[in-house]
């Protein structure tokens, strides 16, 4: 589909717009029926997009997709041939009376601003994860989500698997007796931008100022377009990207959902160092660990033993620590598809229904990747720190605090009723 004239950008002005826009037309909750489908629009149309759209629950469908670079939109419709209305400017998603709920998808620095642009115009959100660039960026998108009523899931599906749910919660109500300690992968941080790439020009169906969003204004170039998870401006690196996974199970497992730790220190300096953290109850997580043995888990020791938490599955030592396993069935269907999301997005559609919160909340989404963000805070100032999970503040330490926010390029900035940078 080719877009009307009404369905590209112009300014960036207009675009930032929508915060004053959304406000009037937020709407209530649609009453679905019993064989109502949901209407879902796509932000974002990238390769995490099409897999979602590929494992979207039978409950929904897709109604809308929006991406700045408009040629993935097209493709995304063209492959499936589907005949879906393709935007470049996300805001007429948003304008959508036929969507019920949204799927963001984009970028890393690109992700809260649409959120909350979405919670004020009455939709649902399922966005991806990490969820937020920067640790104060995500208490403002929290603050939308509650304000508005949304139900709010975070890509994070690990919180729908089976055997994750029982191997945290075994850990968590004392399975292995009192925890000695934690450890986990030392994922790493992404270096800063390097600057001096060569300036290329910007293909014709892409919105550059919108793709760089809240960043410094560079000049295009493809490495920066497809590869800029490798770089600080615009990613944690893996700290953010598996450790979202990681810290989440860790979080989970320590229950602490919507809290953190205390301390965090660093055992060697660089974007790959090793590093430490502690919580209140005095457990030190370390991550240490190295290869895929734990990606996106963690191990725990206790006094009665140890568990390894892994996507989908969990060991322990001595061997059937955990008597009441779910069925096979239940494991099973999990792996029937590459980087499986269909049954965590069943149960935001679900929500949607009973308007209850999801496994995945944004809070605990929130707080999970602020632990990723404490990480790279520590390793950048290679010391240790004091840090505040109730005030989500660092404790009389103003260089500290400096890295809990940034500059946002004018015309992304933040609503400021949710910005808590600007109070």
């Amino acid at each position: 589909m080719t877009p009307g004239r009404d369905e590209t950008f112009t300014t960036r002005r207009q675009l930032v717009t929508t915060a004053a826009l959304a406000a009037p037309y937020v709407v209530a909750s649609r009453v679905f029926g019993a064989n109502d489908r949901i209407r879902v629009g796509f932000i974002g149309a990238g390769g995490r997009a099409n897999l979602l759209m590929d494992q979207l629950p039978e409950q929904g469908e897709i109604a809308a997709v929006a991406d700045c670079y408009q040629r993935r939109a097209s493709q995304s419709a063209a492959k499936r041939k589907a005949n879906w209305k393709i935007h470049q400017d996300y805001r007429r998603i948003l304008d959508d009376k036929d969507v019920d709920g949204v799927v963001i998808a984009t970028g890393d620095h690109q992700r809260v601003l649409p959120s909350i642009h979405a919670c004020q115009a009455g939709k649902d959100v399922y966005a991806e994860k990490p969820l937020t660039l920067y640790i104060s960026e995500g208490r403002a998108l929290v603050n939308a989500v509650r304000k508005y009523n949304r139900v709010f899931q975070v890509g994070s599906q690990q919180r729908s698997m089976a055997m994750n749910q029982v191997a945290c919660k075994f850990v968590r109500e004392g399975g292995l007796g009192r925890i000695l300690f934690g450890l986990g992968i030392n994922y790493s941080s992404a270096p800063p931008y390097p600057g001096g790439i060569p300036e290329e020009p910007v293909p014709e169906d892409l919105n550059w100022d919108v793709w760089l969003n809240q960043t410094p204004m560079r000049t295009y170039n493809r490495k920066l377009q497809f590869g800029w998870m490798g770089w600080q401006e615009f990613s944690g690196g893996e700290m953010t990207n598996w450790g979202a996974h990681g810290l989440d199970q860790v979080q989970w497992a320590m229950g602490m959902d919507t809290s953190g730790p205390r301390e965090l220190w660093p055992f060697r300096e660089g974007p790959k160092g090793a590093l430490a953290f502690k919580y209140a109850n005095g457990v030190i997580v370390a991550l240490v660990m190295t290869g895929e043995q734990l990606l996106g888990g963690a191990m725990f020791v206790g006094e009665k033993g140890r568990i390894e938490i892994v996507r989908n599955g969990l060991r322990t030592d001595p061997p059937g620590m955990i008597k009441d396993l779910p069925p096979e069935e239940e494991v099973q269907k999990w792996n029937r598809a590459q980087w499986q999301a269909k049954y965590h997005m069943r149960e935001w559609m679900d929500c949607m229904r009973s308007r209850k919160r999801p496994s995945a909340d944004v809070e605990i989404g929130h707080r999970s990747v602020s632990l990723c963000h404490l990480c790279n805070i520590t390793r950048a100032l290679g010391r240790k720190l004091i840090w505040n999970p109730d005030t989500e503040r660092f404790a009389g330490d103003e260089e500290a605090n400096r890295w809990l926010s940034r500059p946002r390029r004018k015309g992304y900035e933040l609503p400021s009723e949710f910005d808590t940078t600007a109070l």
